[in-house]
């Protein structure tokens, strides 16, 4: 049995994809956005980003790596939930700023967990809805669309959170 990949998932082709970024987990110090001008740059020229979500596996603390002790943190895995989290306070700290947005919580994305798996999911819908999405265990990913072919939106209309918020999307605006 043939497996779908990510390009073949909702009926995208390669050659739409742009430059594939990842999406780290945040901290109270620490929240890097360098991915956000790839994805600019992606959307710019019409393509797809595919956004790989962070995993930590194996980690330590940092109180347990200056001990030298061998303590590890439990797993965890970046969601489509946090990850959607993540770029929506993004383009609010640009939209204070009144920069020019890449995306907005509008721009239609397709979640996706397990790809390959007889238990995968894909959901589509608005950034904004992938808040509220359940992807199911990990691994999950994140596309961010660009220009899109009206055969690209009827398929992702089969994987929406809501038909109509990818019936709204003008294919005058994707083509």
């Amino acid at each position: 049995m043939l497996r779908p990949g990510y390009s073949y998932m909702y009926n995208a082709e390669l050659y739409q994809f742009g430059e594939t970024v990842s999406i780290v987990f945040w901290t109270d110090s620490w929240r890097p956005a360098s991915f956000y001008d790839k994805i600019a740059a992606n959307r710019n020229r019409g393509l797809h980003t595919l956004c790989l979500l962070d995993i930590k596996v194996k980690e330590q603390s940092i109180e347990n790596l200056m001990k030298g002790r061998k303590i590890f943190e439990p797993p965890r895995y970046m969601t489509v939930n946090l990850a959607a989290e993540q770029l929506l306070e993004i383009i609010a700290d640009r939209k204070k700023r009144k920069e020019h947005l890449a995306y907005t919580p509008d721009t239609i994305c397709v979640g996706v967990s397990r790809v390959g798996s007889d238990t995968q999911r894909i959901v589509s819908g608005p950034l904004k809805h992938m808040l509220n999405v359940d992807l199911g265990e990990p691994l999950h990913s994140l596309v961010i669309t660009g220009e899109m072919h009206p055969l690209e939106i009827d398929m992702l209309e089969e994987f929406a959170t809501d038909v109509s918020s990818i019936q709204d999307v003008s294919h005058s605006n994707y083509l």
